[in-house]
């Protein structure tokens, strides 16, 4: 499987930029996809290692095709990402330095079987494991979840201001034909929405499916204090996300590792840690430039932070 195709690894300079203080260690590349981020890195810095990461068997696949050149610098672990943090976790504060790299792929977004876009007739799958876990698809959040949680899904995860509308909607036309593909769903947004949906309005709501079915969110919150864990002094972390829910869990992250005192305000006396545990190594979130926006679209939407934990 072509790597190209399988997954065109975004802001690769500036993930570089910040991995240099990782270059003589191990880096843990928790969402490998076909390799692209890890590749860069291996031929950059020779004398690290990688420890490549995913739940996706078909994305593992394809990374261990495109790092075989790179011989027993790079180790492979099918996993999710905080499952693999965890695993960094106990082995010690070893890691030099730990990328994720959020969201979807292109080749999940292509391959229609994957049921990851809202064409016509693509399944309502989602799930990032493939069939390798059993994990429950979109379409059976959708036909069995209470009005209550759906309602939830599209208003946290979705940010939709019609929720409530929109949850009644599914439940309703459930009842009469179960979703098992994207029109279904379409058409379930149009009834609420009172108009046929727009793409972004329509993107937002397979997003929130997308989110509950990975629990892409809680994954998350899981792994970046495990990560944090892991890094030896000096670390680095670099967090890649597309949308506004992931990006905003990894800036609180970075931001509360950041100050000196956590403490509620109120007690006389700091009781917390007294020290950051690190510092920002960008301020704010990068974007990608410009070039590189027009070569690949699909970097539009990215943001990167990068944080480096204290000496």
């Amino acid at each position: 499987m072509d790597q190209e195709t399988f997954h065109r690894p975004v802001m690769v300079e500036e993930v570089l930029a910040h991995m240099e203080p990782a270059k003589d260690g191990e880096i843990m590349d928790g969402t490998v996809g076909g390799g692209g981020h890890s590749s860069a890195l291996l031929e950059r810095y020779p004398t690290c290692r990688v420890l490549a990461v995913d739940q996706d068997p078909e994305a593992l696949n394809a990374a261990k095709a495109e790092l075989a050149p790179c011989g027993g610098r790079v180790s492979f672990k099918e996993a999710r990402f905080h499952e693999a943090a965890a695993y960094a976790e106990s082995q010690g504060s070893r890691l030099a330095g730990a990328l994720l790299d959020l969201g979807v792929s292109t080749h999940q977004l292509d391959r229609e079987e994957r049921g990851f876009s809202f064409r016509d007739r693509v399944p309502l799958d989602m799930r990032m494991a493939g069939t390798a876990r059993g994990d429950r698809t979109a379409a059976d959040l959708l036909n069995t979840l209470e009005e209550d949680q759906l309602g939830r899904i599209f208003r946290e995860y979705g940010e939709e201001r019609k929720w409530r509308r929109l949850a009644r909607a599914v439940v309703l036309l459930r009842g009469d034909l179960p979703f098992h593909s994207a029109e279904h769903l379409t058409k379930a947004i149009a009834k609420a929405l009172r108009h046929h949906p727009t793409t972004n309005e329509k993107a937002r709501i397979f997003q929130a499916l997308r989110v509950a079915v990975n629990d892409e969110l809680e994954g998350l919150r899981m792994a970046l204090p495990m990560l944090l864990g892991a890094l030896r002094p000096g670390g680095v972390l670099v967090v890649i996300s597309y949308e506004s829910l992931t990006d905003r869990v990894a800036k609180e992250a970075f931001r509360s590792w950041s100050r000196e005192c956590v403490c509620p305000p109120g007690p006389p006396v700091c009781v917390c840690r007294g020290r950051a545990l690190g510092q920002m190594a960008a301020k704010g979130a990068l974007r990608p430039s410009d070039a590189e926006v027009a070569d690949n679209p699909r970097a539009r939407s990215a943001r990167l932070r990068a944080w480096r934990k204290a000496a």
